[in-house]
């Protein structure tokens, strides 16, 4: 058994679904398989727009509603031509969110978030499944909503495990063991409550759905299909000569994760560890290369890797009476920090302030500043960059720094970060 993720750049027009095909027609000769989907190309983004037209600007939603469905019915037309098969099960799909945008929303934002962003996955993977199916690829759809069980933190939905993994082997087994099915087709990124509620597990979550799957399954190994040649230690965009990982291990793939480095999620990699299931990156369109491998192995000879978040909000609190930053102040900070549901990526306190560096969503951060400031003096600074390098060298700091203004710096023996003007 292995679980395959493939994202929505994978996906995103009929040539990667037929991509997709070949390599499951390949694959599933000898392995059963998990396949885990994100939703196509940009639709997440989409679908956050008709959320904000469906609470602030209903006159926006009929545009943005037909945005969706010709993305997806142009595919089903280059896939299929005038069948009508795939077609009619997206409709049904279409119908559903419809109604949903068609009834008032709920005082609760994050909740309508889940339940009208989610529909991307459903949408994808009905697409994809039912065009498998017609193609000679038998398949079964599952609804990752009945079968990854989360609490009511919609959009971080924190995962219960001992009821997840009893929920995906019972189906499993039926569909994999009973109805001998090789190949299931479900979502990323989207979980569910005990009522059925949808949530979803953070954003580009799906990397930690293909997770969730292989634990509770104890899969032979995870493959995530990307756009890239495996793990890299560098955005190419910002570093043409970026060079592949060919093998880390664990623990240095979930720092990487943690600092921000863009190919896996956050929360992916722990429960792999947890049972040494390997975890591979490799190219979606060269699909015969080795790519990357994460697993329980040791870490030779370490390259510099380099770790950019853009849009990033500097924030600098002081007591107003000018006394020094104390216990009390900070407990007090951090509650206002994790009521507002803000991530840090980098803090730092001296005797006068305490500062962290986080991302810059905006009505988040407008909600914190304002909060703060009801009891301390706040200072800040828009528009910064945090940079991260791992296995850093003084040249290679003196690279990253050259005509820029540093405002926070944080050492380690292994990492360097740095918090800079992005011009």
């Amino acid at each position: 058994m292995k679980v395959y993720k493939f994202g929505g750049a994978s996906v995103k027009n009929a040539d990667g679904v037929r991509n997709l095909e070949n390599i499951l027609r390949i694959h599933s000769a000898n392995d059963q398989l998990v396949v885990v989907i994100s939703a196509i190309g940009k639709t997440t983004n989409l679908l956050e727009q008709i959320l904000d037209a469906y609470y602030f600007d209903s006159q926006k939603l009929p545009s943005l509603l037909e945005t969706l469905r010709e993305n997806h019915y142009t595919i089903v037309r280059e896939l299929l031509g005038d069948d009508n098969r795939v077609r009619m099960k997206l409709e049904s799909v279409f119908e559903q969110l419809e109604t949903i945008l068609s009834s008032p929303h709920s005082d609760n934002f994050d909740f309508d978030y889940d339940r009208i962003v989610s529909f991307g996955e459903i949408l994808s993977t009905k697409l994809i499944s039912t065009y498998l199916n017609m193609a000679g690829v038998k398949n079964e759809w599952l609804d990752a909503r009945t079968l990854i069980r989360t609490d009511h933190n919609y959009r971080e939905g924190k995962v219960d495990w001992q009821v997840s993994e009893q929920l995906i082997q019972t189906k499993m087994k039926d569909v994999l063991v009973n109805r001998n099915v090789d190949v299931v087709i479900t979502q990323g990124f989207i979980g569910g409550t005990e009522e059925l509620l949808s949530t979803t597990l953070g954003r580009e979550g799906s990397d930690y759905s293909a997770a969730i799957f292989a634990y509770a399954l104890d899969a032979d190994s995870v493959t995530i299909w990307k756009d890239v040649p495996g793990l890299l230690n560098a955005d190419p965009k910002f570093f043409p000569d970026a060079v592949k990982l060919d093998e880390i291990p664990y623990e240095e793939a979930i720092e990487l994760a943690y600092y921000g480095a863009s190919v896996i999620h956050p929360k992916t990699l722990k429960p792999l560890q947890n049972k040494q299931i390997p975890l591979f990156v490799k190219p979606f369109l060269h699909a015969e290369e080795s790519g990357s491998k994460i697993a329980a192995v040791k870490l030779s000879n370490p390259v510099p890797c380099y770790i950019f978040k853009t849009n990033q909000v500097l924030i600098s609190i002081f007591p107003r009476d000018f006394s020094f930053i104390a216990v009390e102040n900070l407990g007090d900070i951090f509650n206002c920090i994790s009521k507002n549901k803000i991530k840090i990526n980098l803090m730092q306190n001296s005797a006068l302030s305490f500062s962290i560096c986080c991302d810059n969503k905006a009505h988040k951060i407008e909600k914190l500043i304002e909060e703060l400031s009801e009891n301390y003096r706040v200072k800040y600074n828009f528009n910064i960059e945090l940079v991260t390098i791992r296995h850093y060298t003084d040249d290679t700091v003196a690279q990253i720094l050259r005509g820029r203004e540093v405002l926070v710096e944080q050492r380690s023996r292994t990492t360097v970060q740095l918090v800079v003007n992005s011009n």
